[in-house]
C-alpha cells in the first residue's frame, strides 16, 4: 500500500469511527430506553437499539465515510443489511455468551448495580465485535 492509499484508509477509518461513536450513542440510548425505561428484555432492547443504529449508519457511511455515488442504492442497501445481519449475529452471540458470566462477577462501579454493570459490559464488548467486523465488511463488500 502506498502512502496516498494509507492516508486515505486512515482518514476513512477515522470517519468510520466518528460515525461509529454516533451509532453507539444512538444504540445505547435506545437499549437503555427500551430496557430500563420501557421494561423490555435486554435482548429485545438490543435488537431495537441496533436497528436504530443501522439506519443512521447506512446514511452516514454511504454519503460521508465511503462517499459512494452508486446509483443502485437498493443493491448497496441489500449488501449493507446482509453485512449488518452477519455482524449483528456475531455481536448478539457475544452479548448472550458474556451476559451471565459478567453479571455473576458481582462488580459494582460508580454506583451502578452489579447486574446492570454486567449487562452493559457485555453490550459494550459486543459493540467492539460488531464495529470491527462491520467496518471490514462494508469496506470490502458493500462500498468497495
Amino acid at each position: 500500500m502506498d502512502k496516498l492509499q494509507a492516508k486515505k484508509t486512515t482518514v476513512q477509518l477515522i470517519k468510520y469511527g466518528i460515525v461509529g461513536i454516533s451509532n453507539s450513542l444512538i444504540t445505547l440510548t435506545a437499549i437503555y430506553l427500551c430496557n430500563d425505561v420501557i421494561g423490555l428484555s435486554l435482548m429485545v432492547a438490543d435488537v431495537i437499539g441496533y436497528i436504530a443504529g443501522l439506519i443512521n449508519s447506512f446514511i452516514w457511511n454511504k454519503k460521508w465515510v465511503f462517499k459512494s455515488h452508486n446509483k443502485r442504492v437498493r443493491n448497496e442497501l441489500a449488501l449493507f443489511v446482509v453485512g449488518f445481519l452477519i455482524c449483528f449475529g456475531l455481536q448478539f452471540v457475544t452479548v448472550w455468551w458474556l451476559h451471565a458470566p459478567l453479571v455473576a462477577l458481582d462488580v459494582e462501579l460508580l454506583g451502578i448495580p452489579s447486574a446492570t454493570f454486567g449487562e452493559y459490559a457485555a453490550v459494550c464488548i459486543g459493540m467492539v465485535v460488531y464495529t470491527l467486523s462491520n467496518y471490514a465488511y462494508n469496506r470490502f463488500v458493500t462500498f468497495k
